[in-house]
């Protein structure tokens, strides 16, 4: 064991306020591929990224038709919790956790059994699917349905609009709530721990100062450096599932 390891499990054993942001990189130990590491998906499919622009998404129908297939095909479908989720998960059991801000869209941090009114999606969800013109909600997997029978872009059948995975795309304002939640949490926080994350898009990355700047400690667990390293009072580059269990001693 790292002395780091012991070090972290007892600032994790005394700390009244954990804060977790995480990011893709928690999530690619169940098969699903992050988006800026070297086997990211727009690092080895620079199109990818223009299916997730919102504009290009509602000018081009055939954008939303290969989305629609991407959406169809996805890898997240069948993943499951890794150590690390299930991990976070026993963290909220012990009464720890006070919030868990993530990047990700798959929903994995509350199959593993995080409760969702501790879980923050800073980039909605992609289990559902979303009306841009009636803003009506519907579980993804009926859309899907849909686009298996036959339908290359499906609409809403409320209101006839397009319909897209209620994430926030390249485009589209986030939700100013989530943020506002997001941001006094790791102002509350007294060990904020960023796990799989490159700590490189904003306005989230910019949790980690702020819990620092409020007096927390800061640890990062991510595959590459990032810009807080500097700040952080450890920082691990061992695979997420495997060091992140015995840090929070589950």
């Amino acid at each position: 064991m790292r002395p780091d390891t012991e070090k972290v499990r007892n600032w994790v054993d005394d700390a009244e306020r954990v804060v977790v942001l995480t990011g893709a990189g928690i999530s690619t130990d169940s098969g699903i591929p992050d988006f800026r590491g070297p086997q990211g998906v727009w690092t080895k499919n620079p199109m990818a990224e223009k299916l997730s622009n919102i504009h290009h998404y509602m000018a081009d129908a055939e954008v939303r038709k290969a989305a629609w297939k991407a959406r169809m095909d996805h890898t997240a479908w069948n993943a499951k919790p890794n150590p690390g989720h299930l991990a976070l998960a026993a963290l909220e059991q012990r009464g720890k956790l006070h919030a868990l801000i993530t990047q990700n869209i798959d929903e994995l941090h509350q199959l593993a059994g995080n409760s969702p009114q501790k879980v923050l999606e800073v980039h909605g969800t992609m289990r559902k699917v979303v009306c841009m013109s009636c803003s009506a909600l519907a579980p993804m997997q009926e859309a899907l349905d849909r686009v298996r029978a036959g339908e290359e872009d499906p609409s809403c059948r409320g209101c006839g609009g397009i319909l897209k995975s209620a994430t926030i795309s390249f485009g589209q304002a986030l939700v100013p709530e989530v943020i506002e939640a997001a941001m006094h949490a790791a102002q509350a926080a007294d060990l904020l721990l960023a796990i799989g994350s490159s700590l490189q898009v904003y306005p989230i990355a910019g949790a980690v100062p702020l819990a620092r700047a409020a007096g927390a400690r800061i640890v990062i667990l991510n595959a590459e450096p990032t810009p807080f390293d500097d700040i952080a009072d450890a920082v691990f580059r061992d695979p997420i599932s495997a060091v992140l269990p015995g840090l929070l001693g589950a």
